[in-house]
């Protein structure tokens, strides 16, 4: 465990629908003691993130209900009201609440399989473009890391409802070579749920 502290946030994007799905996926289980979003919140808290902010919906926000703010008592929490928009209003969300942090990573609550491994090969390559991204046979993945440039780009965008991929593309980007085929994973219905942890 790394108990250091970085000037590095993460926000983790968990404010779709998830109708493929039939319930959210932040609240599937990872293992008997944890769910999806628990799991991905204990990595960044090991990997040393200094602010972590989880985006939700209304949905989960009823979920939680009176124990939300108990479970959610150390990190910053934004609820997404427009989830038919893309999930950039989502990232645009999380990082305006961010305070003099230089980097940030995004996650997806669909991928929890990110690890402070992976965390850590990111973030040794931080300073050689405005994002990073790992790749994996070629094929990029999740999360991303994206520095300061972008951040204040973002946040300082009147638009809402854009597409990320297109909003970062004139940034210069790093391509992170792994051997993990996690990265590629995005769980999106019940099959794939099933398959993956053997249920």
């Amino acid at each position: 465990m790394n108990l250091q502290k970085k000037n590095c946030s993460a926000v983790i994007l968990a404010a779709g629908n998830s109708g493929r799905m039939g319930e959210p996926k932040s609240l599937l289980k990872w293992d008997d003691n944890k769910t999806f979003i628990q799991k991905i919140i204990a990595e960044y808290k090991e990997f040393g993130c200094d602010n972590i902010i989880v985006v939700i919906n209304q949905e989960v926000l009823d979920r939680y209900n009176k124990n939300l703010y108990c479970f959610f008592s150390d990190i910053t929490l934004v609820v997404n009201h427009h989830i038919e928009w893309e999930r950039f209003y989502s990232v645009k969300l999380a990082l305006g609440e961010l305070i003099n942090s230089k980097f940030c990573f995004i996650q997806n609550v669909d991928n929890p399989f990110v690890n402070e491994h992976l965390l850590g090969l990111l973030y040794n390559e931080k300073d050689d473009a405005s994002f990073s991204v790992p790749f994996y046979k070629g094929k990029g993945g999740h999360p991303i890391l994206i520095n300061t440039k972008i951040i204040n780009s973002i946040v300082n965008t009147k638009e809402n409802d854009l597409n990320l991929k297109n909003v970062l593309s004139p940034f210069n980007k790093k391509k992170i070579t792994v051997n993990d085929e996690t990265i590629l994973y995005n769980i999106n219905n019940k099959k794939e749920y099933k398959r993956l942890f053997n249920i």
